[in-house]
C-alpha cells in the first residue's frame, strides 16, 4: 500500500512539471529552426511571474492521497468513511497549493527598442539578467519571440 502511495505521488509531481520560456532552452522541436534575428537596445525589465495554469492533478492526486491516508488508518465504519472524506477535502486543497507553487515562476518583462524603430516587450523566464541600455537579439519563430545577449 505504501510503496503504491509513493508512486502516485511521484506520478502527481511529474504532472505538474512546466515547459521552460526561457531565452536560452529550446526544445526538440525548435532546434534547428530558422528564426528572424532583429536588434535592439532594452528600454526596460520588470520582474513578473509566469502562472502556467494548474491542470487539477494536484487537486485531484492530493484528494486522493488525503482520503486513502486518512481513511486506512482512522477508526473503522462510518468513521473511516468520515475520515476518507475529510482527509480527501484536506488533500486536495493542499495538493492545490503544491500544484500552484509548481506552475508559477519569476519572469522578465523585457522592451526593446528597435533599431529599425518600435517598442517590442517580450516576457521570458528570468534565467539571464538584462540592464537597461544593453544590445540584444530579438529571434521570432513560429509566433514566439525570445530576446537574448
Amino acid at each position: 500500500m505504501k510503496r503504491w502511495l509513493l508512486v502516485l505521488s511521484f506520478s502527481v509531481l511529474a504532472g505538474c512539471a512546466v515547459t521552460p520560456n526561457s531565452g536560452s532552452v529550446y526544445s526538440s522541436a525548435q532546434a534547428g529552426r530558422e528564426q528572424t534575428v532583429r536588434m535592439g537596445v532594452v528600454e526596460s525589465v520588470r520582474q513578473v511571474m509566469i502562472d502556467k495554469g494548474q491542470s487539477g492533478v494536484g487537486t485531484m492526486a492530493g484528494g486522493a492521497l488525503g482520503g486513502i491516508a486518512a481513511g486506512s488508518n482512522i477508526g473503522g465504519g462510518n468513521g473511516a468513511i468520515a475520515a476518507g472524506i475529510l482527509g480527501a477535502v484536506v488533500g486536495g486543497i493542499a495538493g492545490s497549493h503544491v500544484e500552484s507553487g509548481l506552475t508559477r515562476k519569476p519572469g522578465l518583462e523585457i522592451t526593446v527598442r528597435l533599431d529599425g524603430g518600435g517598442l517590442r516587450a517580450v516576457t521570458q523566464d528570468a534565467d539571464e539578467p538584462f540592464g537597461v541600455g544593453e544590445r540584444v537579439r530579438l529571434l521570432s519563430s513560429g509566433g514566439g519571440t525570445r530576446v537574448t545577449h
